[in-house]
Order: structure tokens, then sequence, then C-alpha cells
């Protein structure tokens, strides 16, 4: 059997960056998803529409993440047995995590139709838009089961090496996206429910398109039907290792559920404002992100190796070349983001309340490029308790009480609101450095004095 990448030999940089931008490019084709329906939303349909699809499309990122993240286990797991030269195992993590996330699916397509109209009522959705944002999250709930499918797929890509597949195949949805976007929005005039029925038919097309090719390639282990059962050893593990990460993620999408749900307190100006300014956001932090993901595979297949200082160097190089990227970014976002905000509506008032809110996020850049490869670092070396840790106590501790001490200001600044991210990040990265010093004390052998 062929490893399609093996990170622990050879150069480090070249293989990093090589692996790290396909995992951009299928990020930005993801968020491509959410915008596209925004985009259109916001010159084809009303300002009710816009914050409807902002606010549903946050509630529903919130769980995508949350399943990315769980699925961050199969990744970790898959990759240190490859690392650790065990290929034979992975067919039964790959059959286990089958089993594990096929439940999950389940579960959320059950559950969050039923309770579409309540988390609407949580997010503070504005009257003028209650019902619209309801319908968008029971469509794309019920969808549930092609989010969790895709990201399954993607995590057995990274964990074998592979950044590539889940560029092509989620571009192709993408497409698919744009297409059904055009069609039920701009030209049958459905407004939020055709962008959920877009959204929901590209991401059944890229799970397809998926399978297909998973079966086809020539994979570093054995995969047989028999190996898809619950294997209560290899469950546990993936859980121990993805469940920490997931409830991170999960507590701090909340936290920003919370921060929007403040600000939907506002106004439909304020709300559909900070809609523009999140899905943004979305783009601006997708280099930080793929960062994340390609150290955390990077990673687990080095420490597999036992190469820690390997590992290391990686984590060096990132810092460095994503330290770049986001003082272009800062630029571009801070002085011009009414430029950005334009993209995604036409009403002068949401853009100036959208340009405000991004100026925060300016500032958050430039600490997310430490912040996010440590935590992909982090994830490989397996410590995804501390990840949950930081995340949650950069959160609780911090966003939620800035953000809601500044909408409290009069005049309310949506600048002010936007500040309560970099606090949060200003803290989670002090806790990553000493949590760096810790682990070199723990995998790198002492100096033995002559």
């Amino acid at each position: 059997m062929q490893r399609t990448n093996d990170f622990t030999t050879g150069k480090i940089l070249g293989p990093l960056i090589r692996f790290m931008v396909p995992v951009f490019l299928a990020m930005f084709l993801q968020a491509m998803y959410g915008a596209v329906d925004l985009l259109i939303v916001g010159q084809f349909a009303q300002s009710l529409d816009v914050s409807a699809v902002s606010t549903g499309s946050q509630m529903m990122m919130t769980i995508t993440n949350l399943v990315t993240s769980f699925a961050m286990g199969t990744t970790i797991l898959l990759g240190q047995r490859i690392g650790e030269g065990r290929g034979r195992d992975g067919g039964e993590v790959v059959g286990s995590s089958i089993c594990l996330f096929g439940t999950i699916a389940v579960v959320f397509t059950v559950l969050i139709p039923l309770l579409c109209r309540r988390l609407s009522g949580v997010m503070n959705a504005p009257a003028e838009a209650f019902d619209a944002t309801a319908s968008y999250i029971r469509i794309c709930g019920l969808g549930s089961v092609f989010i969790i499918a895709y990201n399954l797929i993607g995590s057995i890509f990274r964990g074998i090496g592979d950044s590539r597949t889940p560029l092509m195949t989620v571009l192709i949805a993408c497409v698919c996206n744009i297409a059904g976007d055009l069609l039920l929005v701009a030209v049958f005039r459905m407004g939020t429910a055709g962008a959920a029925i877009a959204t929901v038919f590209a991401q059944a097309i890229s799970v397809v398109i998926s399978l297909l090719v998973l079966r086809k390639r020539d994979l570093p282990f054995q995969f047989e039907k028999k190996d898809i059962r619950f294997e209560g050893s290899i469950i546990r593990k993936v859980t121990s290792l993805g469940l920490p990460i997931a409830l991170q993620d999960l507590l701090v999408g909340i936290s920003f559920l919370v921060l929007l749900a403040i600000v939907n307190s506002l106004g439909l100006i304020p709300s559909a404002g900070i809609g523009v300014a999140e899905r943004v956001c979305g783009f601006i932090m997708l280099i930080p992100s793929a960062f994340m993901q390609a150290m955390a595979a990077f990673v687990a297949q080095n420490i597999g190796a036992g190469k820690y200082q390997r590992a290391r160097k990686a984590l060096a190089y990132a810092i460095a070349v994503s330290t770049i990227l986001a003082i272009l970014m800062f630029a571009l976002t801070f002085w011009r983001g009414d430029l950005l905000s334009g993209i995604f509506s036409n009403d002068p008032e949401v853009i100036y309340a959208a340009s405000d809110y991004l100026k925060a996020y300016a500032i958050d850049c430039l600490l997310t490029c430490f912040l996010f490869c440590f935590i992909g670092f982090f994830n490989g070396l397996g410590m995804t308790r501390f990840v949950m840790i930081q995340g949650i106590v950069g959160a609780f501790l911090v966003r939620i009480p800035v953000a809601f001490l500044m909408s409290r200001e009069v005049p309310v600044s949506m600048f002010h609101i936007g500040l309560a991210t970099p606090c949060s990040t200003v803290l989670q990265v002090v806790m990553c450095l000493i949590c760096f010093m810790a682990a070199n004390k723990k995998y790198m052998p002492p100096i033995k004095l002559k």
C-alpha cells in the first residue's frame, strides 16, 4: 500500500504549504456557500432576508464547526496510525467513525427542524425576519446528513495527507450552489428558503462525488465492509481526541451566537450589519484556519513517528507565513471594510455598520495567525483538552462580558462591540505560549552537561 503524503521525512515548509493551500481553497469554497447565499439575497431580496440568512447561517455554521471539530478526532488518530506505520489499523478507524457519525447525523436531522423556531428565538431574530430565519434553519437541518458525511470524508482525506481531493469535490459543489441560488433566489424570488435549498443541494452533490472518488482511491490502509462496526476502543479514542475540540468550538460558537443575539436586539440594521461582517470575517480568517487544519495532520504524523523537533519547526514556519499574510488582511479589512461589506449588501446603513464592526476583526487578524497555528499544533499532539480549555476561557471570561458591556454604551459602537473578539484572542495566545513551553519540557530530551 502507498501513502498519499508522508510528512515525517524530507523538507518541511514546501510539503506543509502544498498541503495547506488545497485546505485553504476548499475552506474558501465552503465559505462561498454562505457568502453566495448572502450576496445573492442581498442583491435580489430584502433586508429581512439578509438578516434571516445571516442569522440562520451563523447557527448552521456553529453546528457545522461542531461536526468538523469532532471529526478532527478521526484525522488525528488516522494520522498517528499512519505515522506509526500501522496503516492496517486505518480501516477500523474509518469504519468505527462511519458508525459514530452516522448516528449523529440521524439525531441532528430529526432535532434541528423540530427546534428551528426555538433556535431563532434564542438568537433574538428580529420580528420581521423571524419566520424566514426559522425556515432557513429548518431546511438546512433536514440536510444535516450531508453536512456530517462531507466533514467525515474530509477528515479521512486529511488524515492520509490528501487535501486536494476535498478541494475538487467542494469546487463542483460550490458551482452547483451558485447556480441554485441564481435560479431560486434571483429568478424564482424564493428569498431565504431558496438560499437554504440551494445550500443543501450543493452539499449533497459534494458528498456523492467524495464517495465516488474515495471508492477508487489507492488508500494507505485496508478497508472492508466488516470494518463498519462500533469498535468500542476506537470510538473512545476518536471521542477523547475529537470531543474536547468539538466542545471548545461549540462553546466558542455559542459565545459568537450570544454576541450576535446582543446585536440582533439592537434592531434590523445592526442585525444585518453584523451578518454581513461575519460573512466577511469568514473569509479573512481562512488562512489561519487552513494552517490550523494542516498543522494538525502534519504534527499528528510526526508525533506518531516520534519526531517532535520536526513538528516544532513546522509550527515556526506556519506562524511566519501566516503572520505575513495576516498583515495584508489587516490593512485591507481595517481601511477598506466598506468595500468588502458592499459585496454583500447595497444598503448604505448596513454597509456602514458592517465596516465599523470589521475594524475590530482586522486587529484580530494580527493575533489569530499565532493562535490558530498553536491550536493546530496542540491538536496534532493530542492535547485537545487544553485546546478546549483555552477556547472556553477566552469566550466566556472575555468575549461575552466585553460585548455585553460595549452594547450598553450610548451611542452604541459596532467597533467597540467587535473589540470583544481580539481581547479574547490575546488571553488565548498567552495561554498557548505557556502550554507550548510545557510541551517542550515533555517532548524534548533534557540537555546533558558534560
